[in-house]
């Protein structure tokens, strides 16, 4: 039967060397004197690397903290380059002794998804595995409750995202032009939704595909806060499609328009496919990424509005935000990387450009207004930023002031960037929008000007606190979230592998039939 180690009690007399008994020891940390916020940060990378490490922040609040970096985990689980990355919901137990878990999924171009356990709660700092490879090197703190749990097989291409609607359900795309709904509790598929190939009208510039193929395979997709409805964007494909979550049928299909694609800077040569997709938090709207701009979409499928940055470079991600926690209807804010090296904010509320001609004016729709950005060369980033996380730091008074966005970009640094709530307030923005608005209602005012103005960043946020350095890999995809409070028993037995016992959630609208086919 394996041991178990139990965590060392505070509140214990301690005896001193002399034999003295001192008074005992409470930690800062217990006492809530200092908001110690742990975020565990987990990359890949097309050196078929998954690195994992934990990023510790003593106090947020104050200009001095300075971010402590720990690897936790370094892994070649594939044979191929890692694309995408997945994390569950921490489990619900109500055992406080019980550590909690998050399931970490991984997939490449080698056909795989790996699955792993990962502790919710960052190691003690009495864990007798804690050490440095060099002394230049970071801490090493390895946590003995992060388990490689196996293997899934159902693909026949690669893989191109991975979501979990909730800890119970994994869902799965790749470039066979499939969608699988994995249950894991046993890791069975409940079903297969099938995406029709298409059809081959010219190869666009770039394309990969074999001889005699057409460029395939589901880019990405989102699901419905309701979890009854998905929507996908697919290679080869100018539209994008919705499906129906509850029959796993296709619910319908819609072609971009022309004016549309030209709006975003998908020209004559572009591919005018779409490359991400995102729902926002109340499930109103939705945005699909091109190339080089997005388009936000309402519930009825219609354009509402577009984004462009300023300058016009690529973007990488698409999120939508809440800045405040007490935000009222329609003020979430969209954050976009790109090429460049910044994180824009756009407001996803319209706001009318002036046009440059009147085919312009009749067709195209309204731009959004880039309230702030995040980096870029100003402040030294000039890399592209792959992917980001916006999360909300420890501490109730400090949550609801801040945010901590940690971003990656591709030349393997990680920067962890802490901004101010109100800075992103939409009254805020909204004086902003006035003023720039004001100043362009003259007959004599430059359209160009104007333009750049509600389309470009109109400030510099955020405050530089931590880089880390992965050591030369190429990320190609990054995972975070936020550390729970130490647990006061430390488990070392673990979970039993694929047979998890996790809880099955409420969804029967996943569970349908084993196969769907859908005709374009």
């Amino acid at each position: 039967m394996g041991k178990r180690k139990r965590g060392i009690d505070n509140t214990l007399p301690v005896k001193t060397h002399d034999g003295d008994t001192a008074a005992p020891y409470k930690s800062p940390l217990a006492n809530g004197l200092v908001h110690t916020t742990t975020i565990q940060i987990i990359t890949g990378s097309y050196e078929r690397v998954l690195h994992g490490f934990t990023a510790t922040i003593p106090d947020a609040s104050k200009a001095e903290s300075e971010v402590t970096f720990a690897d936790t985990f370094l892994i070649q689980g594939h044979s191929s380059a890692i694309r995408c990355l997945a994390l569950s919901p921490s489990s619900s137990t109500t055992d406080s002794s019980q550590p909690q878990k998050i399931i970490l999924a991984s997939g490449s171009s080698d056909e795989r998804i790996n699955l792993y356990h990962l502790s919710a709660s960052p190691p003690q700092r009495h864990a007798p595995k804690t050490y440095k490879s060099s002394p230049a090197a970071a801490d090493i703190t390895e946590n003995p409750k992060n388990r490689e749990l196996g293997s899934l097989l159902h693909h026949s291409s690669s893989i191109s995202a991975l979501k979990f609607s909730t800890r119970s359900k994994l869902l799965s795309a790749a470039e066979d032009n499939t969608i699988a709904v994995t249950r894991t509790r046993d890791w069975a598929v409940l079903s297969t939704i099938k995406a029709p190939i298409p059809k081959a009208l010219g190869r666009p510039s770039g394309d990969t595909a074999p001889p005699g193929g057409v460029p395939s395979g589901v880019n990405d997709f989102a699901i419905h806060p309701s979890m009854k409805l998905m929507v996908s964007v697919g290679k080869g494909e100018k539209c994008m499609r919705l499906w129906n979550l509850v029959t796993g049928k296709k619910a319908g299909v819609l072609n971009f328009d022309k004016n549309i694609l030209q709006g975003v800077g998908e020209g004559r040569w572009g591919s005018g496919e779409g490359r991400k997709v995102e729902w926002d938090s109340k499930g109103e709207e939705f945005v699909v990424g091109f190339e080089r701009g997005a388009v936000t979409f309402g519930m009825d499928s219609k354009p509402k509005s577009r984004i462009l940055p300023s300058p016009q470079t690529k973007i990488h991600q698409l999120q939508y935000i809440t800045p405040l926690s007490n935000a009222t209807v329609g003020s979430d804010l969209l954050a976009v990387s790109t090429e460049d090296g910044r994180i824009i904010f756009f407001l996803a509320t319209a706001v009318e450009v002036p046009p440059t001609d009147a085919a312009e004016k009749v067709n195209s729709p309204p731009s959004c207004l880039a309230i702030a950005q995040l980096g870029g060369k100003a402040v030294g980033v000039s890399g592209r930023i792959k992917e980001f996380e916006v999360l909300k730091p420890t501490g109730t008074e400090l949550s609801a002031k801040a945010l901590i966005i940690v971003a990656a970009s591709s030349d393997g640094a990680i920067r962890l960037w802490i901004i101010d709530r109100e800075e992103l307030s939409p009254s805020s923005s909204s004086q902003d929008l006035s003023s720039k608005t004001n100043s362009n209602t003259d007959g004599n005012a430059n359209t160009s000007e104007s333009a750049k103005a509600l389309g470009g960043a109109s400030k510099q946020i955020g405050r530089l606190i931590g880089t880390y350095q992965t050591g030369g890999n190429r990320i190609t995809c990054m995972k975070a979230f936020v550390m729970a409070s130490q647990t006061t028993v430390d488990d070392y037995e673990g979970d039993s592998g694929l047979a998890d016992g996790d809880r099955e959630g409420g969804e029967r609208a996943m569970e349908g039939g084993s196969e769907s086919d859908s005709d374009s």
